[in-house]
C-alpha cells in the first residue's frame, strides 16, 4: 500500500470519527431542547388554563398567536375555521359567552405535550343566562410556536354549545 493510499486512508478514517463524535454529542442536545421546548409549551398551556379555572379571563390572548387559526371540528352549525385571534373570539367565543350567566370553568384536565403539539382534554361547566347548566367535555390540539398557538383544532359536542346559542337570544348591542 503506499504512503498516498495510507494517507487517504486514515483521513477518511480521522473524518468519520470526528464527524461520529459531533453526531453524537449533538444529538442528546437535539433531543434536550425538543425536550425543552415541549416542557415550556406544556407549561405555557397548563398554567394558563390554571388562571382560568381560578377565574382569570386573558386565557385567550395568553395562549394564541394573534394569527392563529382555530378549527372547531364537528358538523353543527358552529363548526368551521377561523383566521386570527380576534376573529375567532368575536365569532365564537363572544356569541357564546354573552348568552351565560356565569362563564365556563375548567373543572379538570389532562395534559400531553409532544414536540410543538400540547393537547389539552378538559371537562367545563357554566350557566345560561336562562339558568340551565352548561357541561361539555373537550379536546383541543395546540400547534405551538415561540411560546404561543398558531393553530388549534377544538374537538367537543356541538350539541349542547348550539342549543345555548340558539335557545337563548344574543343580548340585545350596548
Amino acid at each position: 500500500m503506499s504512503i498516498s493510499s495510507l494517507r487517504n486512508t486514515r483521513s477518511a478514517v480521522v473524518t468519520s470519527a470526528m464527524f461520529l463524535v459531533v453526531l453524537l454529542f449533538l444529538s442528546p442536545v437535539n433531543a434536550a431542547s425538543g425536550s425543552d421546548v415541549e416542557a415550556r409549551n406544556k407549561q405555557i398551556v397548563t398554567e394558563a388554563f390554571d388562571r382560568w379555572a381560578a377565574g382569570g379571563t386573558t386565557f385567550f390572548s395568553d395562549v394564541l398567536s394573534p394569527d392563529v387559526v382555530w378549527t372547531i371540528k364537528g358538523s353543527g352549525p358552529s363548526a368551521g375555521t377561523f383566521h386570527g385571534r380576534d376573529a375567532f373570539v368575536e365569532k365564537a367565543v363572544r356569541p357564546f359567552v354573552s348568552r351565560l350567566s356565569t362563564p365556563i370553568k375548567p373543572i379538570s384536565k389532562q395534559v400531553w405535550a409532544d414536540g410543538d403539539h400540547v393537547i389539552i382534554q378538559w371537562d367545563g361547566e357554566g350557566v345560561a343566562s336562562d339558568g340551565q347548566a352548561y357541561k361539555n367535555s373537550y379536546a383541543w390540539i395546540f400547534h405551538m410556536r415561540d411560546g404561543k398557538a398558531v393553530g388549534v383544532i377544538a374537538y367537543l359536542d356541538l350539541t349542547p354549545y348550539d342549543d345555548v346559542l340558539q335557545r337563548i337570544p344574543a343580548p340585545a348591542a350596548g
